[in-house]
């Protein structure tokens, strides 16, 4: 047992009772504590070096006992670091008293940790703080260096500290890779601690020895990462859903052990749209790398993506109650989306430009508006001939139409897939909250610069429903500026000539005014109509260029569960007999689908409603025709869109959000497997939910994993999970 030793009448003592630990003891382990250090702390604070670093994750015990005179009335009593405690001392303690803590320790991978229990006394002049390092303290040979682990962009900083016995920041020897101070090849670090990532990516090691016994040093982990951003929903034009410059998470380091929550986010609403990220911004004259939330409470957050603070580098709300403030979810007869209607859809960001768009519903003095803003990402800030107010009408006689005008209503009209950004066009589509009628699939493109509407497109302007959902996703496109999306269930007689594509594969050609290109529609169009049984309940996916003779090809899936692969060059039209016009058609291979597939390495990952994620495999332009593997356990509805990061054709991992509890609160469960084989999963913020637990879920959300760290969007949060430093 370690005990106390020269401790001064009145100062709580903490000791470790024995047990059966996987740990690696210091020499001398069970001998006394060394005496209190009261360096850089303030007099009534006492810092302890105990003789132990434990690398056990099973739940330990800390006695604390009072040695002074007097009773000690505690106000707190708190077990920080990565522990988890279970009990407490009660309210107060009666000299020569003690009691237990029971805390849960998780180790890094380096097998460290570093933490306290603070005590403190209703009585200011008797309160202490008693730190405890890790369980235990750094063996005599040791130094450890703190954070363990961290990842940075280029040219950002980070404040190294070190410990040990004797040993802190000032009298130790900084180096990176074996050179002291560094470089600007490898980055550089001060004598106090200052690293400075360097312009380029790479993985570093940063050392501290120990200037009195150069045997003496210990090492920490860093990685400069290389990804630039999220700019818009599902990470690329194409909708892949990939990352390919993580170079942080692995397949090795993503586990309960390793990984975790780190810190959450707090907002205003809920957060259904995808947070956004980029990269070395300049806010205020300093540089982070932000993340952009959108809320139904109507704002838009930037955060400090690396927790550096928790407040928002600046928040934008465009609501000023009584007079405006968001759409009650009963507005259009449907509550589908929950507590209100703000922002929906996903923005999109021109990171050259520094511009955010976002499409934002209001009610105003009992009218409903839909305006488009572009906003300065560095403040907020409306740019010149922002926001503008959405309005189109069209020719025709269907759902609504007055005097042979089909018009757009903000009300009946739910904004819900994201933007995208093509060629200096910000393009915004819509279908309804539910299926109340009237309502009518539109796309809508506006210039990035003018904010000037520049394109509309009804897809069915004589018919009714046609809804774009497209699972929150906005068109897909391709390198011509095409635009490729999905339609719901209504309308459809483009076969005999007419302007209705409901249960569609449209292509749009975007030099023509958004006029339709080509388009496939399943043989069953009448019966998924009549079903409600949505194809553009899920999103397509552009997969990357192919091996001729099929060069170019989308997939998609919708409520039915049937994949379909086609040909962009040719999608096929209709053919009320079969399928046999496009690439590939496999008939309910999964759940019913409110989703987007992801792509990585010839694999294209789909999950359908009640069903498993399932890897399939694309060979000579075919999709095998049942799952390579399938992951161990399922989600209920409404499904799940997956994401995948990787360091190029490595390390490789698909991410998804089970938020089957949002209906009742439930916290929502984020995934991890091995995007090689998803049978294995890797990690669950189930597994430690005491650490890892999100907040309560929301529909239709996925997650943005950027240089390291993974964000997930919930009712009034942001969760954020990275390496455990």
């Amino acid at each position: 047992m370690i005990v106390r030793r020269g401790i001064p009448a009145g100062i709580l003592a903490i000791a470790m009772l024995p047990l059966s630990l996987s740990a690696a003891p210091a020499a001398g382990s069970g001998q006394q504590l060394a005496n209190p250090s009261q360096v850089g702390l303030s007099p009534k604070t006492v810092k302890f070096a105990a003789q132990q670093v434990w690398t056990t994750s099973q739940p330990q015990t800390v006695t604390v006992t009072n040695n002074g005179a007097t009773v000690l009335n505690f106000i707190s009593i708190v077990a920080s670091g990565d522990y988890a405690q279970t009990n407490n001392c009660g309210v107060s303690l009666a000299p020569g008293s003690n009691c237990a803590i029971t805390v849960t320790f998780s180790p890094s991978g380096k097998g460290n940790r570093a933490g306290y229990v603070t005590l403190s006394d209703t009585d200011s002049t008797n309160l202490q703080t008693v730190t405890l390092n890790g369980f235990g303290s750094v063996p005599a040979s040791q130094v450890l260096v703190n954070p363990g682990v961290a990842s940075l962009t280029p040219n950002e900083s980070q404040q190294y500290q070190a410990r040990g016995n004797g040993v802190g920041s000032s009298n130790v020897t900084w180096s990176v890779d074996g050179i002291a101070g560094g470089n600007t090849a490898v980055g550089t670090i001060s004598t106090s601690g200052l690293y400075l990532a360097p312009a380029s990516a790479g993985a570093h090691t940063i050392t501290a020895t120990n200037n009195q016994q150069p045997s003496q040093s210990g090492s920490a982990h860093l990685v400069v990462t290389n990804y630039a951003g999220t700019f818009s929903y599902h990470n690329d034009a194409g909708l892949t859903g990939q990352n390919l410059s993580e170079n942080v998470l692995t397949t090795g380091n993503v586990n309960s052990s390793q990984f975790g929550k780190l810190f959450a986010l707090h907002v205003d609403g809920y957060v259904y749209a995808e947070p956004l990220y980029v990269e070395n911004v300049n806010i205020g004259g300093a540089t982070h790398d932000v993340l952009y939330v959108a809320t139904e409470h109507d704002s838009v957050y930037a955060f400090d993506a690396d927790g550096r603070t928790k407040t928002a580098l600046w928040r934008v709300s465009f609501i000023n109650p009584p007079a405006v403030t968001t759409v009650p979810s009963t507005a259009d007869n449907c509550t589908d989306l929950v507590p209100e209607i703000g922002i929906t859809g996903t923005p999109a960001i021109d990171p050259v430009a520094g511009v955010l768009y976002a499409v934002v519903s209001t009610k105003e003095s009992g009218q409903y508006f839909q305006r488009l803003h572009a906003l300065d990402i560095t403040t907020g800030a409306e740019e010149p001939g922002s926001p503008v107010t959405i309005s189109a009408s069209v020719p025709g006689t269907g759902a609504g139409s007055q005097g042979g005008m089909v018009s757009f209503d903000p009300v009946q009209e739910g904004q819900r897939p994201g933007l995208a950004l093509v060629n200096g066009v910000v393009y915004l589509s819509w279908a309804s909250h539910c299926d109340n009628d009237p309502y009518h699939g539109w796309v809508m493109g506006y210039d990035a610069q003018t904010l000037q509407q520049t394109a509309v497109f009804n897809a069915n302007p004589n018919g009714t429903r046609d809804g774009i959902w497209m699972a929150g996703a906005p068109p897909a496109a391709d390198a011509d500026g095409s635009l490729y999306l999905m339609t719901g269930n209504g309308t459809f007689d483009a076969s005999s000539g007419g302007l209705d594509y409901g249960d569609t594969f449209v292509k749009l050609d975007t030099s023509n005014g958004l006029g339709v290109a080509d388009y496939f529609t399943p043989d069953n169009q009448a019966t998924l109509s009549e079903e409600d049984a949505d194809l553009g309940s899920g999103g397509n996916m552009l997969l990357p260029d192919q091996p001729p003779p099929y060069v170019h090809l989308l997939v998609g899936s919708g409520k039915e569960g049937s994949i379909y692969l086609v040909n962009r060059d040719d999608m096929g039209g209709y053919n009320p007999n079969n399928n046999n016009q496009i690439v590939q058609f496999l008939a309910y291979e999964i759940g019913g689908t409110w989703s987007m597939p992801a792509w990585w390495q010839n694999n294209v990952y789909f999950i359908g409603s009640y069903d498993v994620l399932k890897q399939f495999r694309l060979y000579n332009d075919l999709l095998s025709t049942s799952p390579l593997a399938q992951a161990p356990s399922g989600v209920a509805y409404p499904s799940a869109t997956p994401v995948v990061s990787a360091n190029g054709a490595a390390g490789g991992i698909v991410w998804m959000i089970d938020s089957s509890a949002y209906g009742s609160s439930g916290p929502a469960v984020m995934h991890a497997y091995d995007a090689a084989n998803v049978s294995r999963e890797l990690y669950n913020t189930s597994q430690n939910p005491a650490r890892d637990q999100a907040g309560p879920a929301t529909k239709f959300t996925l997650p943005t994993v950027a240089n390291g760290r993974v964000y997930i969007g919930t009712q009034k949060q942001v969760d954020v999970y990275g390496l455990i430093p």
